[in-house]
């Protein structure tokens, strides 16, 4: 892997922490701005960062994509994610930090190599943490920093985006 697993994990855990800073960004009237009716609202998109790490690492961390079970988990996730306000979705966003640590650190250098098919695609259980996970953090931490750049956060920069930190 072109990544060590402790780096991985480092790397998975510096997303919570740059989207936990995009988020304390967001004021509530921000919570339901959409940019056109089919996307989803910044309330939408954070529910869905809740959901979407954990289900896709415990899958690859299995090594086994059963779809109807997925599915059924994305299902109950997500039913419970539209409960979910502000301040529940930043402390399910902060639980993810050491979920990963919990569930890769066990892995061995062997089992990231194992290969897996994930929705018709065969690839090494590191690729789909990589495309699956970190991937997806990144283009999602990247919708919402557009999305409050829209709401008119203008004070948002590049050091927001890429280092989770204000400019001095």
């Amino acid at each position: 892997m072109v990544l060590t697993k402790a780096e991985l994990i480092d790397k998975l855990q510096q997303e919570v922490r740059i989207l936990l800073h995009l988020i304390s960004k967001v004021n509530p009237p921000d919570l339901e701005y959409r940019p056109t009716p089919q996307q989803r609202s910044v309330l939408e998109l954070l529910q869905y960062l809740t959901i979407f790490a954990p289900i896709h690492l415990r899958t690859i961390v299995s090594g086994k994509l059963d779809l109807d079970a997925w599915r059924n988990e994305w299902g109950i996730e997500e039913a419970a994610a539209r409960q979910r306000g502000l301040e529940e979705i930043k402390a399910a966003i902060g639980a993810q930090s050491p979920l990963f640590s919990n569930l890769l650190e066990p892995l061995t250098d062997e089992d990231l190599l194992l290969q897996m098919e994930v929705f018709g695609n065969q690839g090494s259980r590191g690729s789909w943490l990589v495309s699956l996970v970190l991937c997806h953090f990144a283009a999602y931490r990247m919708q919402l920093f557009l999305y409050l750049k829209s709401c008119g956060h203008a004070e948002l920069n590049t050091l927001n985006l890429w280092a989770g930190m204000d400019r001095q």
